[in-house]
């Protein structure tokens, strides 16, 4: 069914320099987010020297921290009160060590096995902390700088026009950049090359920091009850729906995202493609995003999104059928299907940000940090799942790192570029079937929500 037309109240609107500024944290964001889903395994495996599974079961076991950190975090940047806001001041506070975890997480220590093992728990633990109390207060700004849906949308969609530029240097600089600041030593160009990134991370999080406003607070006469906040949570079902959606879209991520160096360096022989192939990726994702805030105000979010998973899961699936030497076919599938799935970013922060509008308008309580905490907890859960299962994918089919690979290991390769990522996004666009909120009804939550306020500031 046609979505219909719907307009912004000029009240509502946000500056497109606001909207830039915005857009700048994701771009910090990614500068180690898509290193994690491209590259973290391929360094683990064939930079650091720990096992495939040692890797997958790290991702994993690291995650149960964020089932307290993530909801707490949400639940301190809530009640945090500043001449800043509620979430502007982690961006100031939290630039710096955001940082100098990342050098840390990629320096190779000189230590043997099982104590080089502890160490990668450490750093990895401490850098995925210090991302959790930047970026769901940051994610969580986005639902308060303006209390309208389209708007929302829009700000969300020139923040990933921000977050897939920063990857697309991520993918096309990351190996070169090892390679030339390393001199002939990986481990040294990981290290140096984090540092570089994290010098850009510390300046887009503070201009960010200074470009962007707080809008839309808490009813005034909102106590704090975690408990109560959490209960509400639980019994939110567009929320249970888009947590679904998002472990099972950020484990396929994952699960392609993180083999695609694998792919090229032992299926295709061709490693000089990879910055090249990814590059290709981000260029198609950025304008897919470009586009979805036009085509939201036609269409409406949920089919949009669950055209972007299901379309762009049948376009992944037909990686199975290529061949070492068809680079053509591979660059072509893969334009073309981070394209379709690309509308799905800005959609799904923007339809979080709808979520905390309906608890509120159910229950009188609003809770945008927690809601967006959990937001990020199923990213990284979705993420480490998605990487548990590469290792347990590579170890099953017989992978060893730096050697030439099997019939076997190679078949497990081409399976998780190509059906398994496949299955798991054509999964999600059906479960997004469930989700009960659209257009016409955020227009009348938007509407009674004004109304309340109104209310309470008469």
């Amino acid at each position: 069914m046609r979505a219909a037309k719907l307009t912004v109240p000029l009240a509502d609107r946000i500056s497109l320099r606001e909207k830039i500024g915005y857009s700048l944290g994701d771009a910090a964001s990614n500068f180690y987010w898509k290193t994690f889903e491209f590259y973290v395994v391929f360094f683990y495996t064939d930079v650091f020297g720990i096992s495939a599974a040692a890797v997958g079961m790290m991702m994993l076991v690291t995650r149960f921290a964020d089932a307290v950190a993530d909801p707490v975090m949400g639940s301190i940047a809530d009640r945090t009160k500043s001449r800043w806001g509620h979430f502007r001041p982690y961006l100031l506070w939290g630039a710096l060590p955001f940082a100098a975890a990342g050098v840390l997480t990629f320096t190779t220590p000189n230590l043997g096995g099982g104590a080089k093992l502890v160490y990668a728990y450490i750093t990895y633990s401490l850098l995925m902390f210090i991302y959790t109390a930047v970026n769901i207060p940051y994610s969580a700004l986005m639902g308060v700088i303006s209390p309208n849906s389209q708007e929302r949308t829009s700000i969300s969609s020139i923040r990933f026009i921000g977050a897939f530029t920063a990857g697309m240097l991520v993918q096309w600089c990351t190996l070169p950049l090892v390679k030339f600041l390393g001199h002939g030593s990986d481990t040294r160009g990981w290290q140096l090359t984090m540092v570089v990134y994290g010098l850009c991370a510390i300046t887009l999080l503070l201009l960010c920091f200074a470009t962007t406003r707080e809008r839309v607070t808490p009813p005034a006469q909102q106590n704090p009850n975690i408990k109560s906040d959490v209960i509400n949570l639980f019994d939110n079902k567009p929320w249970i729906v888009l947590v679904g959606v998002l472990l099972l879209t950020l484990a396929a991520f994952a699960v392609k995202g993180s083999v695609t160096a694998y792919y090229f360096k032992y299926f295709v022989h061709r490693e000089d493609l990879i910055g090249l192939f990814l590059l290709a990726n981000g260029f198609a994702f950025i304008v897919a995003v470009s586009l979805t805030s036009y085509l939201n105000r036609f269409i409406g979010k949920k089919p949009l999104f669950m055209f972007a998973l299901g379309g762009g899961g049948l376009i992944v699936m037909l990686f199975s059928l290529a061949k070492p030497e068809d680079i053509q076919l591979m660059f072509a599938l893969q334009i073309v299907s981070s394209f379709i799935i690309g509308f799905n970013s800005p959609l799904v922060w923007a339809m979080f940000a709808d979520t905390a509008d309906h608890a509120e308008w159910r229950t009188g309580r609003r809770n945008t940090g927690l809601v967006f905490a959990s937001a990020i907890f199923a990213t990284k859960i979705g993420f480490a799942l998605g990487a548990w299962m590469l290792g347990l994918i590579l170890t099953f089919f017989g992978y060893t790192a730096n050697v030439a690979q099997t019939g076997r290991s190679i078949h497990g390769i081409i399976l998780s570029m190509s059906w398994i990522p496949g299955v798991m996004l054509v999964m999600a666009a059906a479960t997004m079937a469930l989700y009960p909120l659209n257009d016409t009804l955020m227009v009348k939550i938007e509407a009674d929500l004004k109304a309340r306020r109104g209310e309470i500031e008469a």
